[in-house]
Formats: C-alpha cells, structure tokens, sequence
C-alpha cells in the first residue's frame, strides 16, 4: 500500500514538474555592443525572482537565463559600470538599479532606460512583450521570439525593439552626458527631463484621451517605430506570441550609421534568423533625414 502512495504521488510530482517544463521560457541574452553591458531584471509583483537579477556580459557574448512558467519582469542594460575601491560599492552611469552590488535584488532601473518588459502565458495564454522608451532610452536592444512556438501561428511573434542608436541624435534637452564620453550617454524621457503632467500621462493627463503623443515622444517613434514612446502608446507597441523563447540582444547588428539632421542614428538591416520575418529596418535613410529634420523645425524654442 506504501508502495502504492509512493508511486502516486511520484506520478503527480512528474506530471507537475512536465507542465511547468512546458510552460517555461528561456532568455538568450546577447551583447553585440562595443563593450561590456551589465544586464538587470526585475520581477513584478508576485513573481518569483529568476536565478540571476544582475550580471557582466562582455563584448560578442551571450548567457541564457530560465524563466519560470507565468513570469512577468522587465530587462535592461546598464553601461559605464564601476566598483569603487575604497567601499566596494557597484554603480553605474546608465541603468543603475541602487543596490550597490552587480545582482539588482529587487530593484529596478535608474531611468533613462531602454526596457524589455514581458508578461508570459497571460491572458489567453499568450505572452505579451515589447520594449520601452517610456522611462527613456540607453541601449539598441531587439526582442525576437524564437523556437517552434513562435512559428506555430499563435499571436503574431514580431520582433520589436529600438535599433537605433539614439544617443547622439537626442535633443539637448534631453541628452544625458559625462566627462569623456562622446555624443551622451544616454537621452531623457520628457517626463523625466521636465516632470511635466502633459509629459507624464499623469493628473488632468491621466487617461488616453486627455495624453497623446508630443514633440518629444514622437521623436523616439519615428526612429523606432515598434517601441514605446510614451505611457498610452499601445496599440503599435505591445505584441504577443504562444510560449515562445526570447533572444535579447544589445546593440543588434549589422546596422550602418547615418548622418541626419546633426545627429547620428544606426540603422538596423532586418532581423537574421527568419523566425520573425515581419521584422523590417525602423527607418530607411530618407526617412531618418526626413524625420530628424521635421522634428527638428518643429522643436519649441
């Protein structure tokens, strides 16, 4: 009868553990980049912790990362990262999560910030994802769902991301610089750089009808179209798939530099790897100059 119970409750162990193994997703995360990023995640509220928060990843190289069935979190890269010597605190310039070590433990991200931000076998099973400039921008960072579901025609599993480098090109106004480094490091969301309602989607703003889109936001949606631009940016922006795996990747290439309007933007080839065929560059080289140049003689004074 022991025997029994012990075969019972091994069947039922095995069943969970199968359903939660199909359920699960992995990240690849890869740094095409120049130099080192140091990757942070944060679980949302309610949702376990993955193994790792916080970790170096050099220049042409990758890790993957389990991700548990039902999770949702966002992604991002921190650059320009330190340990001081004399107290041994970790910190970065860009992307800093304040927990003063390599791992974020809970802690989010400094904007600005270019965030992955995903919530898997949500409603109707499907995983939703996209990628934010809502809180500012960083990194070129491409989401791709790959595997077989991502071809099982299961929620339309489109790349989506910001390729292009906007650093350089940011309005002045919104351009995060640092002794040293060259063009910004890094460019302010309006709400971040002003703290203005009509910027935020906040108070008399707080609704989709009352916050629509500026100057400023669609700054960030004419170089990369798929992205976040600001809070009530949704239909263009949010894109699903059926338990797919995700590649994240910095810096993703090839890309050409283009001069525009004073600025310089990185223009991302389309996707390699054929999973997500839709994937087309954010911005040809007419349009860059068209937009840039729009933008500019439209900029308040």
């Amino acid at each position: 009868m022991a025997s029994l119970g012990m075969a019972v409750a091994l069947f039922f162990h095995a069943l969970i553990f199968s359903v939660t193994c199909a359920n699960s997703a992995t990240f690849n995360i890869v740094n095409m980049c120049s130099f080192t990023v140091w990757p942070g995640i944060l679980s949302g509220a309610g949702t376990a912790p993955l193994s790792t928060t916080g970790f170096a990843l050099n220049p042409g190289a990758s890790t993957s990362v389990a991700v548990p069935a039902s999770w949702s979190g966002r992604l991002w890269g921190r650059t320009f990262c330190s340990q001081d010597a004399t107290n041994g605190k970790f910190a970065c310039l860009t992307g800093d999560c304040g927990s003063s070590t390599l791992e974020c433990s809970g802690s989010g991200a400094t904007p600005p910030a270019t965030l992955a931000e995903f919530t898997l076998n949500g409603a109707g099973g499907l995983d939703f994802y996209n990628v934010s400039l809502v809180d500012g921008y960083n990194l070129p960072m491409l989401v791709v769902p790959q595997g077989a579901a991502a071809t099982s025609g299961a929620g339309n599993c489109t790349a989506t991301g910001c390729v292009a480098d906007l650093n350089t090109a940011c309005p002045q106004e919104l351009k995060v610089t640092s002794t040293g480094s060259q063009g910004g490091v890094a460019c302010r969301s309006a709400c971040g750089a002003f703290g203005d309602p009509q910027y935020c989607c906040s108070g008399a703003h707080g609704t989709p009808d009352t916050c629509g889109p500026s100057q400023y936001s669609e700054f960030f949606k004419s170089a990369c179209p798929k992205a976040y631009s600001y809070a009530y940016d949704d239909g263009t922006s949010t894109f699903t798939c059926a338990s797919a795996d995700y590649e994240i990747t910095f810096c993703p290439r090839p890309s050409a530099s283009v001069k525009a309007a004073g600025g310089e933007y990185a223009v991302a080839a389309e996707a390699s790897g054929g999973v997500a065929s839709s994937w087309t560059p954010p911005l040809s080289v007419v349009a860059v100059v068209v937009s840039a140049t729009v933008w500019l003689l439209r900029r308040p004074s």
